[in-house]
């Protein structure tokens, strides 16, 4: 017999979210409400940073990017999730689980580049203040970006590449709410040997390597800091790295949770799941917001440009 191919396969299900039936319109409500905030929220910290001049600055640059990106990656997965559970219809062609997963690899890795460089732009900015603008300098921020932006095109579509090669049988049940690549390889009754060997190794690069910069650019502002320690000191290094340590926190602890310490998909790892694709992306701008000097004045002084048109 002539063995199924993954043209033969010409849809999925996607199990999603494990909510109990009568509760279905209520998580449609709350991750509605998610979804608008994530979205509203990450456009104001664009529209901010491109409205106001004091906010031109390399940080910046790189959080309006890291706003986009969220936007992005919840737009990948929420509205798929919000209308399958609204409609109660769970069916994916393959091509939107193939584009589905593409762009969700996309923008997690991107998100996980941008801050590493935000990460080494705060190192730059305490360990060598006096040559912040001739390092930090527009076109190297350019530049940064942009190989960001090639690097997981590059990464995710190796990876797409991939599993198109794949033969997928009779099951074809995803035990997840969006196209996650370790789900469909789980699905698939071809050797996967050689996508798992790439995801370890060169997915597990591209988590490490941006990981390390991090870790190492806060090991370094550490160091600098406790060499004279003084409150000024720790009081402006908080201020300056708080807000992009704690999403740093929040995001490779859940990612790691769900792809490094879990043997099998459960209830846990899908919840750790909604917290860095839809949970993160939506606290992302209210942790910059909240703890950051410069994006609340922006944000006050358009507030009352607004009352003053208003009046």
């Amino acid at each position: 017999m002539r063995p199924e191919n993954q043209s033969s396969v010409s849809h999925f299900l996607l199990l999603g979210l494990p909510i109990p039936p009568g509760q279905q319109g209520v998580f449609f409500t709350l991750f509605l409400g998610m979804y608008l905030t994530t979205v509203l929220g990450n456009l104001l910290i664009i529209l901010l940073i491109r409205l106001d001049s004091r906010l031109h600055t390399p940080m910046y640059f790189f959080l309006s990017h890291l706003a986009f990106s969220d936007i992005s990656l919840s737009s990948v997965i929420v509205p798929k999730m919000l209308m399958n559970m609204q409609t109660r219809q769970q069916s994916i062609s393959y091509v939107g689980c193939i584009s589905q997963m593409y762009f969700f690899i996309l923008f997690v890795g991107l998100d996980n580049f941008l801050l590493a460089l935000m990460a080494y732009d705060r190192y730059v900015a305490i360990c060598h203040p006096l040559h912040y603008t001739t390092i930090m300098r527009e076109g190297l921020c350019v530049l940064l970006v942009a190989g960001s932006w090639v690097l997981s095109c590059a990464h995710d579509l190796l990876h797409t590449l991939l599993l198109v090669r794949l033969s997928f049988g009779a099951n074809n049940i995803i035990s997840h709410f969006f196209c996650d690549l370790a789900a469909l390889l789980k699905l698939s009754c071809s050797d996967i040997s050689l996508n798992e060997l790439v995801l370890f190794t060169e997915g597990g690069m591209i988590f490490f390597l941006p990981f390390c910069v991090i870790l190492g650019s806060y090991i370094r502002i550490g160091t600098i800091i406790l060499r004279v320690p003084s409150t000024k000191r720790l009081y402006k290094a908080f201020s300056t790295c708080g807000s992009h340590l704690s999403v740093v926190f929040l995001y490779y602890g859940t990612a790691a949770g769900v792809y490094f310490f879990s043997s099998s998909w459960g209830s846990k790892d899908i919840i750790a799941s909604v917290m860095y694709t839809v949970v993160t992306p939506m606290l992302n701008p209210f942790i910059y917001s909240l703890r950051n000097r410069d994006i609340k004045l922006a944000l006050e002084m358009y507030v009352n440009r607004v009352k003053f048109f208003n009046w």
